[in-house]
């Protein structure tokens, strides 16, 4: 059965005007995203992220910039598919026909985007009646619904609480719940378990997945934590200074990856079977925006670079249908280089591990 694109970012640019000048923070970015399914972006600080995310969702800050590209959207309307451009759409536009309606997006600190001074019920009914003109009694009884879909107990009684009565966990189910609560196709989480201890994270990235089987519906997962992602995505995308330089499904860039940013990453995941008591790091910071370097902008920190990395960018070299990666030792000429040991060691562990709970 052919997959329905829900989400295709192509050659997207976007730069920032600063006092110091002109920041290109996303430079050619390309993804795309199936109906049903979860990527997740994931990246060091600065990397583009958050940036992409609120391009989708139309809400880059006024001294953004669009340089080039599309975000075509899929989207039912009068029963039938139709493709948006959501460049094209003003933000007035989006406001009123995407966001909330059909994309929804979960933030990473759910005090920052509930309202202090309004009660759970009325944050909850309010997209429904203001997209939908939902009756007012209709509403109440969905609300009543989400709040039990997401796993908060006695919901009558939380329709009447605010915020500031309810736990941080709480309130990151509530934030959950006034996403979905216009059916939107696209669910767009920004680090959602950042602010939450670690028991409490498990529990809200399960309730995610669950509702993801339950509805259909797709997610963007934003995170630095790859934890995070072999939970919940069905595809990764790594990003570094602005570009996707490694992407796949989440089995290939855990147990096969191939850039050695992406090595890195991985290197870094803290590993309580491991008798080493040191955690690894990569080298160096990730470069400024401002005066983007030739070449690859990962060369600087990269010990497997080779001349050519610092004079030409590499292109996306395919490993298989699923799995590209931006790295000029995939190049046929390349010298043959291996992951690190202590890498190779962690994910046969960790293979081991699949097989043993799987």
């Amino acid at each position: 059965m052919e997959k329905t694109k829900i989400l295709s970012i192509k050659d997207l640019s976007i730069s920032f005007q600063t006092s110091a000048g002109e920041v290109n923070v996303i430079c050619g970015m390309n993804l795309s995203l199936y109906k049903g399914e979860a990527v997740a972006i994931v990246g060091e600080s600065g990397s583009g992220k958050s940036v992409t995310v609120k391009a989708i969702m139309g809400i880059l800050s006024n001294n953004g910039k669009i340089n080039s590209g599309s975000i075509n959207f899929t989207c039912h309307r009068d029963k039938e598919e139709i493709q948006v451009d959501l460049l094209k759409l003003s933000k007035s536009e989006i406001r009123k026909q995407i966001n909330g309606k059909r994309i929804a997006m979960v933030f990473q600190d759910p005090m920052t985007s509930l309202n202090p001074t309004m009660t759970i019920g009325a944050q909850i009914m309010e997209g429904m009646i203001y997209h939908y003109k939902t009756p007012k009694k209709e509403a109440y009884k969905k609300a009543v619904n989400l709040i039990e879909l997401v796993g908060i107990s006695a919901p009558e009684k939380r329709m009447k609480n605010y915020p500031h009565q309810l736990s941080g966990g709480m309130r990151q189910r509530v934030v959950i719940a006034i996403a979905l609560a216009c059916d939107p196709q696209l669910l767009i989480c920004d680090e959602p378990t950042t602010a939450l201890d670690v028991t409490i994270q498990s529990k809200i990235l399960q309730l995610i997945k669950d509702i993801q089987s339950k509805t259909g519906i797709s997610v963007i997962y934003i995170t630095h934590d790859l934890g995070v992602v072999a939970k919940v995505a069905d595809y990764v995308a790594v990003m570094y200074a602005g570009k996707i330089i490694e992407e796949g499904t989440t089995d290939e860039i855990f147990y096969e990856p191939r850039h050695p940013y992406t090595w890195g990453l991985l290197s870094a995941m803290p590993d309580l079977s491991s008798n080493d008591d040191k955690l690894y790091t990569i080298p160096g910071s990730p470069p400024g925006l401002l005066h983007p370097a030739r070449g690859d902008s990962f060369a600087p920190r990269n010990i497997y670079a080779m001349n050519i990395d610092f004079r030409k960018e590499p292109p996306m070299f395919k490993i298989t249908d699923t799995h590209y990666a931006a790295t000029w030792l995939l190049h046929e000429n390349a010298p043959k280089v291996e992951m690190p040991p202590e890498l190779r060691r962690k994910i046969n562990t960790m293979l081991k591990e699949v097989k043993i709970n799987g």
